[in-house]
């Protein structure tokens, strides 16, 4: 759906010289996914976002939506393009209510009343706030302004939908109404869908697929659990629950292994099995659990005591787990 060809966009910088937001950027959005692109403040999402959505052009490079190079339109057939873009723009305006404000884009395309009103309520009914037609911006918490403007960014029906940054000054609770929100236009709208932010719970909560941007370059991108199991996968790093086990602790086992485990079965039950059937002891001593939408996913480091220990970590990887690092022999090591 959305192709990113080595997009590259510099700005003036101090004295003449030129700030590279985007080096060379390249991504493939399938349609109807759910693609996160995740950074620290400063790797060049917002001008990514803006590059995509036409609001930039880019130096070098294409921006393609189903084949076709938009970068390369001009005039009428660049409004056309524009017209398949939502962007959600956290900026509503105080003096209409929240019904006014996502009719609005309706009726700058003269879209007659009737039609407004129905295309509204469903959006309304989207984004849970039905019963704050009526209410002004200002009467709403700061994550309900977000829901509604991202219903305003969807009143058109477009096919992709841009939210840069969508849970950036809106509380964790408040937040993942926001994302949930995203997460309907994709499934009862259809629309592809590209978030931006400096949050890796928002990869966590919504993406199906990611790409890690840093200093304007994507160093690495791919399905988001497909990545997990990745050995030196930054964007596992990033968002698995951190490790911080001495190695005085890790010492106290024959073996120590990290493992990621996804899924149900394989976090509820994988290792206990493990244990009984190789009659080894697996210990936890670091990592913890966290979730991708509905699916748990665990990292873990394993202390395992056994003679068995290999056979019983050979059966778990191939069950699925993923043994990203192991440590053989610690009680001979120097803590």
């Amino acid at each position: 759906m959305i192709t990113v060809d080595n997009v590259s966009k510099s700005f003036p910088g101090r004295a003449g010289a030129p700030v590279h937001a985007l080096r060379e950027v390249s991504l493939d959005v399938g349609a109807g996914a759910l693609y996160g692109v995740v950074g620290a403040e400063g790797a060049g999402k917002s001008t990514l976002a803006r590059c995509v959505a036409l609001q930039e052009r880019p130096d070098r490079g294409a921006v393609r939506y189903d084949g076709i190079n938009l970068t390369a339109l001009e005039g009428r057939k660049l409004r056309e393009a524009r017209s398949q873009v939502g962007v959600v723009d956290p900026k509503l305006r105080p003096e209409r209510t929240v019904a006014g404000n996502v009719a609005a884009p309706l009726e700058r395309l003269g879209v007659d009343a009737p039609r407004r009103r129905q295309r509204v309520g469903t959006l309304l009914d989207l984004i849970g706030l039905s019963r704050a037609a009526a209410q002004l911006p200002a009467e709403l918490t700061p994550g309900q302004q977000r829901r509604v403007a991202v219903a305003r960014a969807l009143a058109t029906a477009p096919a992709v939908l841009l939210a840069d940054d969508p849970t950036g000054g809106v509380d964790a609770e408040e937040s993942g109404a926001v994302l949930s929100v995203l997460d309907r236009a994709r499934a009862e709208f259809g629309a592809t869908v590209l978030v931006t932010t400096p949050d890796p719970a928002v990869v966590r909560r919504v993406c199906d697929d990611v790409a890690l941007l840093e200093r304007g370059s994507v160093v690495e991108s791919g399905n988001l659990l497909g990545l997990l199991g990745k050995h030196g996968s930054r964007i596992a790093d990033e968002l698995l629950p951190v490790i911080t086990t001495s190695r005085a602790e890790a010492a106290q086992y024959d073996v120590a292994v990290d493992v990621v485990l996804v899924g149900f079965a394989a976090v509820g039950a994988l290792l206990p099995e493990a244990a009984s059937r190789f009659d080894v002891e697996l210990a936890t001593i670091g990592g913890g659990l966290t979730r991708f939408g509905d699916t748990p996913v665990a990292r873990f480091r394993l202390g395992v005591r056994g003679q068995r220990a290999d056979a019983a970590l050979a059966w778990i990887a191939e069950r699925g787990a993923h043994v990203t690092h192991t440590l053989c022999g610690l009680r001979n090591v120097a803590a």
